[in-house]
């Protein structure tokens, strides 16, 4: 007789816990996947084709390896931009497909945000990139003259019965830039803030995870409202993560209005990835539980076999290097920059020298310019006695800029000086070596050609340029015009808008031309043509020598004055550095690497 009251207590038992389950689900958990590159700049495998030699640091085809280490059902493969500039990326431009493009595509990315170095070659360029990817384009800031957007503004994805809207925009930057490409395509950018936040309020409810993947850095740029992603972060809180770019910065994960932020480094040298894991209810609600960010540095990681076995990407490969290490002449001179007397102050900005002469000489002559103006992107750029292959001309000049012409007057031209000059420190009793304005990146100081001029350093910055002439000894007039060739992005950064060299009352220079020569190239293709083609001399065999006149106190265009030292204890400061004892090094900010000033003080407190 037992037994029925033992199947009720197990039939109770059953019931009890039914309703237990019924009345408290078990909630799913999912996690989903970001993984974003940027700023890959043409490294498609680990070699440095400018320099024409391996390197490691970084690829696309390392990246590849990487991905698929951690690819899974629930992952989302998102690229921002600046793919196909650099690293001889722009050789490829007119093929069928280029092959930056090729590889994303094999390595299967689902969003790709334009960049704004995809906009330099002009919107012929950005449409063909365009529909060469077979990922999703994203680019919601940027309109054709019919009021499209030149790609989608947003994409909505599912994993695993998860929403993830994604939001896509380039810096409105691209207007300073870019300006002609875009005027004469009739496009206009706006906004990207304003986008997002447009977008945001039509799909916030329709998505469980909302992202926004814009190639724009952290802070503003030129002081431009909505330029940086923390003013995203500050307008749009409903956004859950925030792929920043441009700026090179390795950003595992920062927080900003409890918006998420990640970066990459630059050179495919980084991958991110932001793990979301989302807790879904019976009825399918989700709701974040999680969000956790980590960073892959690619050093550590092999070529995707796939990569080394691609037709496509062998050729590119090998076009590449072939155009990489083309002789074009043969230089004569030990050595265009003399070598630094205090290591990590480099001598090329603090003396008038043959490097800096060649690249204002070439600008000079295919500008047809009475002065230019040109930078050492790189303290260690030089080049030495011995054959010019093709990738020397980036040991000389770095970035892909176009040549541009400008006529200012002769009192814009000294304001313009004197805006240079504020990048070295002014000289104080006690000092015993120069050092440079950390808040000025090292592009931005020009050193001038076709004037002579002193810089006294002693004075303050606005003060410093004196007996400033023409190489005929004509003192340049104040309310006369010059021309003056300068590279394309002092041209759109610099002396294209208000408050940063010039102000209002000043006055902007006019913009003469903005691409001198484009059939040649950009100014390191002109450096390469004035080489092989207008400085080398050719003997009877066709060989090209180049033989260029070094630079002395007598010959220079320009001289430092206004500081002196003890120089016995000078020299002890830079035997001291060259050992390693004392560095010119105080912080490094990102690319930059800050000069600080040694003194008396400091040599006597290592004594």
């Amino acid at each position: 007789m037992k037994k029925p009251y033992k199947v009720l207590f197990l039939l109770f038992v059953v019931f009890t816990a039914a309703q237990v389950v019924f009345a408290h689900p078990i909630n799913e958990k999912v996690q989903i996947q970001i993984v974003s590159t940027s700023d890959v700049h043409g490294k498609l495998l680990p070699y440095d084709y400018m320099l024409d030699t391996p390197d490691y640091s970084g690829s696309l085809s390392q990246i590849s390896t990487a991905f698929k280490s951690v690819n899974n059902e629930n992952t989302i493969f998102i690229d921002v931009g600046d793919l196909i500039q650099g690293n001889m990326a722009d050789l490829f431009l007119n093929d069928p497909i280029h092959p930056m493009v090729h590889a994303q595509n094999l390595m299967k990315y689902d969003i790709w945000v334009p960049g704004n170095h995809e906009f330099n070659y002009g919107m012929d360029v950005v449409r063909n990139v365009i529909d060469q990817h077979e990922a999703t384009v994203l680019c919601g800031n940027v309109y054709y003259a019919d009021g499209n957007s030149i790609a989608d503004k947003y994409v909505i994805l599912e994993r695993s019965g998860v929403k993830i809207g994604i939001i896509g925009m380039v810096t409105p930057n691209i207007t300073k830039w870019d300006k002609q490409h875009l005027e004469e395509a009739g496009v206009t950018v706006t906004d990207p803030v304003e986008e997002i936040r447009e977008i945001t309020n039509l799909i916030r409810d329709k998505v469980d995870i909302l992202i926004a993947a814009c190639h724009m850095d952290c802070e503003n740029e030129y002081e431009l409202e909505d330029s940086g992603v923390f003013d995203l972060a500050d307008k749009v809180p409903e956004l859950d993560l925030i792929l920043a770019a441009h700026g090179h910065k390795r950003i595992k994960g920062i927080y900003r209005n409890d918006v998420l932020i990640t970066e990459n480094n630059d050179l495919a040298k980084t991958m991110s990835l932001v793990t979301f894991t989302i807790e879904k209810d019976m009825d399918g609600n989700c709701r974040i539980i999680g969000r956790d960010p980590e960073i892959y540095d690619i050093k550590n990681y092999r070529e995707d076999f796939l990569f080394k076995i691609n037709r496509l990407i062998r050729e590119a490969d090998k076009r590449a290097k072939a155009e990489s290490a083309t002789v074009i002449s043969y230089l004569t001179n030990e050595a265009l920059s003399p070598d630094d007397e205090i290591p990590g102050i480099a001598q090329a900005k603090i003396q008038d020298t043959a490097l800096i002469r060649l690249i204002n000489d070439v600008q000079l002559y295919y500008s047809g310019a009475q002065i230019s103006c040109a930078a050492l992107f790189l303290d260690n750029n030089n080049l030495y006695q011995g054959d010019i292959c093709k990738s020397d001309v980036a040991r000389i000049f770095k970035n892909t800029n176009s040549l541009a012409k400008v006529r200012m007057t002769g009192k814009q031209l000294k304001i313009f000086m004197e805006w240079s000059y504020n990048y070295i420190n002014t000289f104080h009793e006690g000092d015993l070596t120069i050092s440079f304005n950390p808040e000025i990146r090292g592009y931005n100081y020009l050193m001038f050609r076709g004037v002579k001029y002193l810089a006294d350093i002693s004075k303050p910055a606005g003060e410093r340029i004196i007996n400033l002439t023409l190489p005929d000894g004509t003192p340049i007039d104040p309310d006369e015009k010059y021309t003056v060739a300068v590279n394309s992005h002092t041209l759109t950064t610099c002396l294209s808008t208000y408050d940063v060299v010039f102000n209002e009352e000043q006055g902007l220079p006019e913009v003469v031309d903005i691409s001198i020569r484009g059939d040649i190239g950009g100014i390191r293709e002109l450096i390469v043509d004035y080489i092989a083609n207008v400085a080398s001399v050719k003997d009877e065999n066709g060989k090209a020598t180049l033989t260029l006149e070094d630079v002395t106190e007598e010959n220079a265009d320009w001289r430092l004055v206004g500081y002196s030292w003890d120089e016995e204890k000078h020299a002890e400061v830079a035997r001291l550095v060259k050992e390693g004892i004392m560095s010119t090094t105080s912080t490094q900010d990102g690319r930059y690497t800050n000069i600080r000033t040694i003194t008396e003080k400091d040599l006597l407190s290592l004594i």
